[in-house]
């Protein structure tokens, strides 16, 4: 993928920070738990600190999940700017009769397009997974109970957000991406945009943006700027001054950061920060105080601990006070893991009916030590990837770990090692948070696969037993 530089690069101390209290805050990050896989610090919109830990590259796209939802608030802001709707205007007023539910119930009726911005619809839960059961999203999501009053709760509801999208779709005809490439992203030079299609052809709003990582730097200086980019209004301040505000309380949230007031698809953080966030730590962290921007793209199920150590070391930084001495390593990485070499296999294949969390369909080990892992893929096709002994050895393949996103012809990582009779072979998928490790070992015809995944929406661990009739 070409690399565009679109920001310009300074040295930290010629923007009024400390190289080594920047090198503190990679050292902190490099030794948390949180697995950061690429991060961008933008200071008085110079780049002043830019790393990938190897095998990641700042220049790839990256599976965003939920920042996702502030590109979507972005699309309303301009559309509401160029008068196609208003936020008071009521959701049902957008879709037709064999859309809407028989019978219309009062809150159903009084939800409007801000209660879809700030989450407070009147849904008692999030809508996502009644939506994603079947074709007919729209539908699905305006036939739910509507159990409170819109306005008067928060709950984080992609569902929402995926509304959102399909109004604006009816409002312009064109999807969400199609709408916002030459309004923001080709401005923005993120040309390497995809963004995931439901199965109605509606852009799902909510999740599924890939963008690489100077890219999402360039939107939180454009956020940061209320909407001006290089001499160009390209997004009405207002909406930024109102998006990435306060709009509504969300106190019941247990996490500090996630319980600071939420705004049109924005979360408000400590400290005076905003911010977009996804899960598992893909974070575009504003500092409207410090005139800072700081994004990480990363594989974690504690992301408030990634927020945590950018209040320990890289505030103190923005505020030029003393930070604790961290090494930075020399070269940041994240190896293949290591162990004994794989033992031959018997080359059969071995193949496993029924869905698993990353759609492996069979698996054959060879006398060689290496093993070839065919995969499905959320759409139906197949690929295969090969896993042998040594470092990563990079393979494309056209789509995601089971049904985790896109299909982008993405560059895959393997490696394997023996552990006793059991050949253990890792997968990280690049454009993505996802890294599986499988455990395969075969006793008495039969080949058994104890999974694990590093994060997940679903269990982190699974087993596949083949079946004993199934080799080839």
């Amino acid at each position: 993928m070409l690399s565009v530089s679109r920001l310009p690069r300074s040295t930290p101390e010629a923007q009024g920070l400390s190289a080594a209290a920047l090198g503190s805050f990679v050292g902190a990050l490099d030794a948390g738990q949180p697995e950061i896989q690429t991060m961008m610090l933008v200071r008085h919109g110079h780049v002043v600190l830019e790393d990938a830990w190897a095998p990641y590259r700042l220049d790839e796209r990256h599976l965003l999940f939920s920042v996702s939802k502030s590109f979507t608030s972005t699309a309303v802001g301009l559309a509401v700017d160029a008068g196609l709707l208003t936020v008071d205007d009521p959701v049902i007023s957008f879709f037709t009769a064999d859309e809407l539910p028989e019978t219309i119930s009062d809150n159903l009726a009084a939800m409007k397009v801000r209660h879809l911005l700030t989450m407070t619809t009147g849904h008692s839960k999030d809508t996502v997974e009644a939506l994603s059961r079947d074709r007919r999203m729209v539908k699905i999501f305006l036939g739910l109970d509507v159990e409170h009053e819109p306005g008067s709760v928060f709950v984080y509801n992609s569902g929402a957000t995926y509304m959102l999208s399909a109004i604006l779709q009816r409002l312009t005809g064109e999807n969400l991406l199609d709408y916002l490439r030459p309004r923001l992203f080709e401005p923005l030079g993120a040309t390497e945009a995809t963004w995931q299609v439901s199965k109605e052809g509606i852009t799902v709003g909510g999740w599924g943006l890939s963008l690489n990582t100077e890219s999402l730097a360039c939107f939180g200086q454009l956020m940061l700027q209320h909407g001006a980019w290089e001499g160009r209004q390209l997004v009405p301040a207002e909406w930024y001054e109102a998006a990435t505000s306060k709009q509504v309380p969300n106190d019941a949230e247990a996490n500090p950061d996630w319980k600071q007031g939420y705004g049109l698809q924005y979360w408000r953080g400590r400290h005076g920060t905003y911010r977009a966030d996804g899960a598992f730590g893909q974070f575009i962290l504003v500092f409207p105080e410090y005139d800072a921007v700081l994004v990480t793209t990363s594989a974690t199920s504690d992301m408030q601990a990634i927020l945590n150590t950018a209040w320990d070391y890289l505030l103190p930084a923005l505020e030029g006070k003393e930070v604790s001495a961290t090494p930075r390593p020399e070269q940041l990485e994240l190896p293949p893991p290591t162990g004994a070499t794989p033992v031959a296999g018997d080359g059969q294949m071995y193949r496993f009916a029924g869905r698993n969390p990353v759609g492996l369909t069979a698996v054959r080990l060879d006398v060689d030590g290496t093993g070839t892992f065919t995969f499905e893929d959320a759409q139906g096709g197949s690929h295969e990837l090969v896993s042998a002994a040594g470092g990563w050895q990079e393979q494309q393949a056209p789509g995601t770990v089971g049904d985790a996103g896109p299909e982008t012809g993405e560059r895959i990582l393997t490696s394997a090692f023996g552990d006793g009779d059991a050949f253990v072979a890792t997968f990280r998928w690049v454009e993505t948070p996802f890294v599986a490790t499988l455990t395969c070992r075969v006793a008495d015809g039969v080949m058994t696969v104890d999974g694990k995944l590093n994060v997940s929406f679903g269990p982190t661990e699974f087993t596949a037993v083949s079946d004993a009739m199934s080799q080839s």
